[in-house]
């Protein structure tokens, strides 16, 4: 080897290397995935030269496009190496003595206020060479290029210069000697470098050979074409990337040219693990940039209620190692979680028109992931609604149906989509809320879910229909279809309408400190009363809902009052009237439990101790 030559660093590189060994420590484990990255970047250009020159002008053309990784735990080594493009003396020089940007006291200190902010944006600013110095005490860089000039050495100890070596007899490529500082020994052994590879650099497109054994072994599917790989391939490939022993329900390969360079695997999972008790799921897509990983389970790429996908993102146009906080606020970024979103639920829709049976299987376990969608998520709305799936009046038993179906269904004259929630589909339909629905044969749906009722609220309405629920004080059926089959009522027992307003106004007294209003009922049927609400927006349910957090949370508050329906053609109101005038004390006592019984069939609390006792004194007047 000639003697050496010395260089003084360009005065920005020095400042640049202060950074990066001083306030970038923390994540020393990127400068394993940086160097392999620009190793990965040296061999895909001299294979692009490969193709476009004659194999004589070609300096080793025999030698094999790879990557090895050599460990000397003895001498507290790293190196890496490539049989890529490499580099002249004089290139050595001008790219790792001189920033590749202008070197201007602006980018550096973006570059340092950033490092303060986030350790992880090493690449983002082209400076993943420098990184080495976060574990290195000394850095040497033997390289020879592939025009077949002689080799040449550089090594620095990263603080004013560095020195440049003739360094005779290096085949074609580079290799970088690292010389670990204290407390960065790890670097020199098999498993922790194993780990990083894994991690970070799994779908480099060369071989890395580590200790001579190659580590990247899975082929990184989502950059070949769909027609060309095997379901086989697929599942390895699910398994891999998900930690999963089973088949995925669903996979989704699709790649976009415009307005974005996107390939993207995504895969649906068998398993629900947040209903199973689990707790919540992370993020289960990573993101890449040239098949290097830049986001592991990126919480970034796609919205929060898409957590229980698994697979990989890969978009060229992103900056590659751009930092976390970067990501959060990138217009890229946005731009591919939309279009990955859109694409995703674009592809579900389609799979429950080919399969509606599948697609209920899917809904059963991830439905209520788009239902937390659709209540936190106004851009994907439109999309989601075409999902959503519930049991209605006109579905069989335990078989939900798209708001699509529904439609189909809706009567001429009919503006609105009507729903009421309750614990199951047989208490929805033993009580009182959906007796005039089915007098009049409208269709209504069943919501079952806490979280339905926030659901239908949030969308508000679907292809121009208004949601309504049936608890609403100011819902009418009037005007709505009648079923010409069903047997008209004729109904001699009903109150008066004097009688009736005479009820109505000692309810009102009676009741004052429990209801807000009472009034004579347009749509009960059968039952005596039912309670709704006066709040347009609250439904009972939203209200139970909203009464379970403040317990959880130990705070306390009281139902808000509701309105009271009754039925004047019932013979239990009719007979209340009379017990008015006969006994009116026995007749508040009634009036007070058909109000709990309404608030029941609501799905609301009432005092226990207080009704039971009341039920006794009943029952003793009763057998007396």
């Amino acid at each position: 080897m000639s003697s050496a030559t010395t260089h003084e660093f360009q005065a920005e590189t020095k400042k640049l290397l202060d950074i990066v060994i001083n306030s970038l420590y923390t994540e020393r484990d990127v400068f394993v995935r940086e160097l392999i990255s620009n190793a990965a970047d040296a061999l895909e250009k001299y294979r692009h030269e490969s193709l476009t020159r004659d194999q004589e002008d070609l300096f080793d053309s025999h030698v094999p496009l790879e990557i090895s990784i050599d460990l000397d735990e003895e001498r507290k080594e790293l190196t890496i190496a490539d049989t890529g493009i490499g580099m002249t003396g004089d290139e050595l020089i001008a790219d790792l003595g001189t920033i590749a940007h202008s070197g201007s006291n602006s980018f550096l200190a973006e570059l340092a206020e950033a490092a303060r902010k986030d350790v992880s944006l090493i690449g983002q600013f082209g400076v993943g060479f420098y990184s080495a110095f976060m574990a290195g005490a000394k850095v040497r860089v033997q390289s020879r290029s592939w025009d077949g000039s002689e080799g040449h050495e550089w090594s620095s100890d990263g603080t004013g210069s560095f020195d440049i070596s003739e360094c005779p007899g290096l085949h074609r490529g580079t290799k970088i000697i690292i010389a670990l500082k204290e407390g960065c020994e790890d670097y020199a052994k098999k498993w922790k470098v194993e780990s990083i590879i894994k991690q970070y650099s799994a779908f480099v497109p060369f071989p890395i050979k580590l200790e001579g054994e190659t580590v990247n072994t899975v082929q990184a599917l989502w950059t070949r074409n769909k027609a060309e790989i095997e379901d086989e391939e697929y599942l390895e490939f699910y398994k891999f990337i998900a930690n999963a022993a089973d088949e995925p329900t669903y996979q989704l390969h699709f790649s976009t040219d415009a307005p974005l360079a996107i390939n993207s695997l995504l895969f649906v999972p068998k398993e629900n693990f947040e209903i199973m008790g689990f707790g919540r799921v992370s993020p289960g897509v990573n993101l890449y940039c040239k098949r290097i990983l830049i986001d592991q389970h990126s919480e970034t790429i796609l919205p929060e209620w898409l957590r229980f996908l698994k697979g990989v993102v890969d978009s060229e146009d992103l900056p590659l190692n751009i930092s976390r906080q970067a990501l959060q606020d990138n217009a890229l970024v946005a731009k591919i979680r939309k279009v990955i979103t859109k694409r995703f639920l674009k592809f579900l829709a389609e799979e429950a028109k080919k399969d509606e049976e599948s697609y209920l299987k899917f809904w059963e376990t991830f439905g209520i992931y788009l239902k937390e969608g659709v209540a936190s998520d106004f851009e994907f709305r439109g999309e989601l609604g075409k999902l959503l799936r519930f049991e209605s009046s006109k579905s069989k038993e335990s078989i939900p149906i798209g708001l699509d179906e529904y439609l189909l269904r809706l009567g001429p004259d009919q503006e609105e989509i009507y729903y009421i929630n309750g614990p199951s589909r047989t208490a929805i339909e033993a009580g009182p809320y959906v007796e005039m629905f089915k007098k009049k044969d409208i269709e209504i749906i069943y919501t079952t879910e806490p979280i339905d009722d926030f659901v239908l609220s949030h969308l508000a309405d679907y292809e121009g229909k208004k949601f309504v629920s049936a608890d609403r004080a100011d819902l009418s059926l009037d005007d709505k279809g009648e079923n010409r089959d069903a047997p008209q009522d004729e109904n001699d027992q009903a109150l008066d309408e004097k009688r009736g307003e005479e009820l109505i106004s000692w309810m009102k007294k009676t009741l004052n400190d429990k209801v807000a209003d009472v009034s004579i009922s347009s749509r009960l049927v059968d039952s005596p009363a039912m309670i709704v609400n006066p709040d347009g927006f609250m439904t009972s349910s939203m209200e139970r809902v909203m009464a379970v957090g403040r317990m959880e949370k130990g705070l306390t508050g009281e139902i808000s009052k509701k309105n009271l329906e009754i039925n004047t053609a019932n013979a239990l109101i009719c007979k209340l009237a009379d017990l008015v005038d006969s006994d009116e004390s026995f007749a508040a006592e009634v009036a007070l439990q058909i109000y709990d019984n309404a608030m029941i069939q609501a799905g609301l609390t009432v005092d226990p101790l207080e009704m039971v006792e009341r039920n006794y004194r009943i029952l003793q007047k009763a057998v007396d």
